[in-house]
C-alpha cells in the first residue's frame, strides 16, 4: 500500500473518531427513572418526574412531547409563605457533570389535557429536546411513588 493510501485512510479514521467523540460529547445527558403518578377519571393534568445526569459539557431541557397529551409543559413549585406556587418555565439548565431531578413538589413535568387516565402498572413514551443532545426518548412507568420510595409520602402533595 502506498503512503498516499495511508494517508487517506488515517484521515478518514480522524473524522470518523471526531465525529464520534461529538456525538458522544452531545448524547452524555443521561436520563434515569423516569415515572409519573396515576390519575383518575376525568383527570386532566399528570404529573411526571425523572433525574437527569449532565455530561462532559452542560445542556438545556427545552421541551417534552407525548402521545397521550395534548401538551407537555415544565413546571417549578415553590413555597410562598403558607401556598405552594407553580408556574411555567421555558427550559431546565443540565450543568456539567450535575444531577438534576425533577420531583414532586419542585422541578417537574406536567402532562395537559390527558387523552386517557394514567393508570398504576402502564407504560407511555416520552421524548425529551435538548438544546445539545436533541432528543432523548424515554419509557415512563405509572406509579404511585417514586422508584426506590420516595413519592408522595415524602414529598410534598402535588394537585392541581
Amino acid at each position: 500500500m502506498s503512503t498516499r493510501h495511508y494517508l487517506v485512510i488515517a484521515s478518514v479514521l480522524t473524522q470518523v473518531l471526531a465525529l464520534s467523540n461529538v456525538a458522544w460529547a452531545q448524547a452524555a445527558v443521561k436520563v434515569q427513572e423516569p415515572w409519573a403518578r396515576p390519575t383518575v377519571q376525568g383527570q386532566a393534568v399528570g404529573g411526571g418526574y425523572l433525574r437527569i445526569v449532565g455530561g462532559a459539557a452542560g445542556d438545556k431541557l427545552v421541551s417534552a412531547s407525548t402521545e397521550i397529551a395534548g401538551r407537555v409543559e415544565m413546571h417549578t413549585m415553590r413555597m410562598d409563605g403558607d401556598v405552594m406556587r407553580m408556574r411555567q418555565v421555558e427550559s431546565i439548565e443540565i450543568p456539567a457533570g450535575k444531577t438534576v431531578d425533577l420531583k414532586p413538589g419542585g422541578l417537574h413535568i406536567m402532562f395537559m389535557d390527558l387523552k386517557t387516565p394514567l393508570k398504576t402498572g402502564a407504560s407511555f413514551p416520552l421524548t425529551l429536546r435538548f438544546e445539545k443532545a436533541g432528543e432523548v426518548k424515554v419509557e415512563v412507568k405509572v406509579q404511585p411513588a417514586a422508584p426506590g420510595g420516595a413519592g408522595p409520602a415524602a414529598a410534598a402533595e402535588h394537585k392541581h
